[in-house]
């Protein structure tokens, strides 16, 4: 595996989760949501640089968290207003060697080794890579009063770690900021890149709700038990 830095994108003031304590920073299991992807990472590539961007009032707060329970070496940095400048904060922390760039939520923390790997051996190949799974509700594009079905068939639901090859993502992150840029992937294709997908997990959840809180605390309980059990 080439040389690879992981830049943990925490932001996130969690209004729909409720009360006054960041998402990112809530206790799943033994540890908070964070720490389990930091961890994460690291258990898939021990030597990658780990980068963890927060909202800069939020730096003291983790330092003194983190403190209190085992959590893989990493650097913090402070964000920007948009996710696409803390995203580019995080870039400038990127060591000189690195060669492969991945960008992951903070709060999925239930990612697998496997997706891991797969998703970073795909952008080496092919020089930016994203997972994602099937769309297995029904949707509907609601125009003023009225509304209508689509097909789900060709739309998927695009997960994280998103890898691109450090060259590619550092020229694409030098665009100036645009409402379109919903996520690294579509910052990359501003600029005429293909986009290579990889099937993603559907426990590599995004924490955002209560409700997912609680799927991702059985979840994580189900995969411990099988650990147990082997």
């Amino acid at each position: 595996m080439k040389r690879t830095a992981v830049i943990i994108v925490a932001g996130g003031g969690g209004k729909r989760m409720g009360g006054s304590l960041p998402k990112q920073f809530m206790v799943l299991g033994d540890r908070p949501i964070l720490a389990h992807t930091i961890n994460r990472f690291h258990a898939a590539l021990p030597t990658a640089q780990l980068i963890v961007v927060l909202p800069e009032e939020h730096i003291p707060f983790w330092e003194n968290l983190r403190a209190r329970f085992e959590v893989a070496r990493h650097q913090v940095v402070a964000g920007g207003a948009e996710r696409f400048h803390s995203v580019k904060n995080g870039l400038q922390a990127v060591g000189y060697e690195v060669e492969l760039v991945a960008v992951q939520d903070g709060v999925r923390p239930l990612i697998s080794r496997e997706l891991i790997l797969r998703t970073a051996e795909a952008a080496d190949t092919y020089g930016a890579a994203v997972p994602v799974v099937e769309a297995v509700d029904s949707y509907r594009r609601v125009e003023g009063e009225s509304s209508h079905i689509i097909d789900r068939a060709p739309l998927r639901i695009v997960q994280t770690p998103q890898f691109f090859r450090r060259a590619l993502l550092d020229e694409a992150y030098e665009a100036e900021f645009s409402p379109r840029f919903t996520d690294d992937a579509s910052v990359v294709e501003a600029m005429g890149e293909t986009v290579h997908l990889v099937v993603g997990e559907r426990k590599n959840l995004k924490i955002t709700t209560r409700e997912d809180l609680i799927i991702a605390q059985a979840l994580l309980d189900a995969e411990e038990a099988a650990q147990e059990a082997e």
